[in-house]
């Protein structure tokens, strides 16, 4: 189910807030270039409020909140209105809190005991992170091996000029990134930019193709 949703994604977008209104405006332009899901890190305090303001603005975006590290965090994101949660790994407590809530949870994993783990507890769909770091092509073509019905979202290292390997993948559904979403783009207001980069990420080819 949640690789069904994520698909047609193809990059989710990972976000920093900084403040509500800049979120919506950033969501914005990420959407009229084309970009279906974004990911919105819990990672500041304007970042549930932020979540909140871009489902109500964009209903038709698919809006995941990132960096969920226990199950009050799920809990707020769930009451925030997200469509998915993502986090940088899995503890018991929040695949067990992920599982009772029967949320779209994708917990991070960079092992097999990991990716075990998440089956154990009916997940099948996992943030592999941080991908490059990781292993990142190799390990994902060697968990393809033992894990023949998993698939992955790669992100951490991943880039406008890699991300395309990784989407090649069979058992790679989408990919994390933040270059279309730099800070430096963000605070510049470089909306021309980050349009051009969010379309090039969602275009099936690009000139090396």
């Amino acid at each position: 189910m949640i690789g069904e949703l994520l698909a047609p994604c193809r990059v989710l977008p990972v976000i920093t807030a900084g403040d509500e209104a800049g979120t919506v405006r950033l969501c914005r332009a990420l959407a009229a270039a084309g970009m279906r899901a974004v990911e919105i890190t819990l990672r500041t305090p304007a970042a549930l409020d932020s979540l909140r303001a871009v489902k109500a603005e964009l209903p038709q975006l698919l809006v995941a909140a990132g960096t969920v590290t226990n199950p009050r965090e799920l809990d707020a994101a769930l009451e925030a209105g997200a469509d998915i949660l993502v986090s940088p790994g899995a503890t018991a407590s929040l695949l067990r809190a992920a599982a009772e809530r029967r949320a779209h949870f994708v917990p991070g994993v960079a092992t097999a005991s990991e990716v075990m783990q998440g089956l154990d507890h009916g997940i099948d769909t996992f943030k592999l992170f941080p991908a490059a770091a990781a292993g990142g092509i190799g390990l994902l073509k060697s968990l393809a091996g033992p894990f023949p019905g998993v698939q992955f979202c790669p992100t951490g290292g991943l880039t406008a000029d890699n991300f395309r390997d990784y989407l090649a993948l069979p058992n790679v559904v989408c990919c994390g990134g933040s270059w279309m979403v730099a800070p430096a783009l963000v605070e510049a207001g470089d909306w021309d930019r980050i349009a051009a980069l969010a379309a090039d990420a969602m275009a099936e080819h690009n000139h090396r193709e």
